[in-house]
């Protein structure tokens, strides 16, 4: 089998391109190549989270790997088997996002024959990172929704430096992905999340939430976000927010930086949510992104409708052309992503 060659540099350049590029070779049995990796950012190259996922992938599809070390800039990865339920568990060093390391192998997990359970260890909110309640309460719904069998809990926090947080997952394999139309996202119907302070005083989450109920009340619905004071080996604070309509849903968050006063963190986060109210979309920019895997395998045609079409989402789906031959349309006015109504097959 002839490998598939991806140019790490394109688009964005970042680490989705790794990312969906090891799922997508997990789950077709197809090698691929990539060099130039992370071309477009500093430091270039894998970062401690690119490396665990790609073991995490050669885990679970006994691949064969070269160049998976931190600073490489190009890997070979060659899987050998289908993907291989069972339990897994993982670390990534320090602060590393735990969520994109199981943003990898979940889906291939969530297809495989059988039952799999995994653990993942190290940042759970991370900068420029989904958080961990994010890959609960948005990517984990969305995933539900076209036919995986997926449940996420958030065992321990972990935040930047130290990391120290844990993520555990369940699937009960034999996915049959569904199709979806996620172009009309209908009535809002909710807006919850949590405001967190870990390793501070309990004062902290409670003004974060007292000011994002406050900064919601114009949007007229059930607004339920509650103060949480936890502990862990890393401290942090932050608001993470989902918001769910008849058919749709987004998140959005902002972790608290050094001198950021509470008051701010929750107006970023609010902010971010009511933008993508205002938007009319059913699916944030960062599900769109997460959305293109399934419904590329999925059998049936599939459209949604995105709050933007990103320089990430279009990458993503490049690559995702390069392992599925199925029809990928991007309408950039309506901001509507559609696949064709074929199976799809590799």
């Amino acid at each position: 089998m002839t490998d598939i060659i991806l140019d790490g540099s394109q688009g964005e350049g970042g680490g989705q391109i790794v990312r969906t590029a090891l799922a997508l070779s997990a789950i077709t049995g197809q090698p691929f190549v990539i060099d130039h990796i992370r071309a477009g950012r500093k430091p270039a190259g894998l970062r401690p989270q690119h490396v665990t996922a790609i073991h995490a992938a050669a885990d679970i599809c006994a691949a064969t790997v070269k160049g998976a070390e931190v600073g490489a800039d190009r890997l070979i990865f060659t899987p050998g088997e289908q993907v291989m339920a069972g339990e897994y568990e993982w670390v990534v060093g320090t602060a590393g996002s735990a969520p994109l390391v199981i943003q990898t192998v979940l889906l291939p997990l969530a297809l495989a024959n059988g039952a799999s359970t995994m653990r993942v260890h190290g940042g759970t909110h991370v900068p420029g990172s989904p958080s961990g309640h994010y890959l609960r309460d948005v990517y984990m719904p969305l995933l539900l929704g076209l036919g995986a069998d997926v449940e996420i809990y958030l065992e321990t926090l972990g935040w930047v430096p130290q990391g120290g947080g844990a993520i555990s997952v369940q699937t009960g394999g034999g996915a049959r992905l569904r199709p979806a139309q996620l172009v009309e996202r209908g009535l809002i119907e909710r807006v919850f999340g949590i405001a967190v302070g870990c390793n501070l005083p309990s004062h902290i989450p409670q003004r974060i939430a007292n000011r994002a109920v406050n900064l919601l009340e114009s949007v007229e619905v059930p607004v339920d976000i509650r103060p949480c004071r936890t502990r862990s080996i890393s401290t942090g604070a932050g608001l993470f927010l989902a918001v769910e309509y008849g058919n749709g849903r987004g998140g959005f968050g902002m972790i608290g930086q050094k001198g950021m006063p509470s008051e701010e963190v929750a107006e970023k986060a609010v902010t971010a949510l009511l933008d993508f109210h205002d938007s009319g979309a059913p699916v944030d920019r960062y599900a769109a992104d997460q959305l293109v895997i399934p419904l590329a395998l999925a059998e049936g045609a599939s459209a949604f409708t995105a709050q933007a079409i990103t320089s990430h989402l279009r990458t993503n789906i490049a690559v995702v052309r390069q392992f599925v031959h199925r029809a990928i349309e991007i309408d950039e006015q309506a901001r509507t992503v559609r696949f064709a109504p074929v199976s799809g097959k590799w």
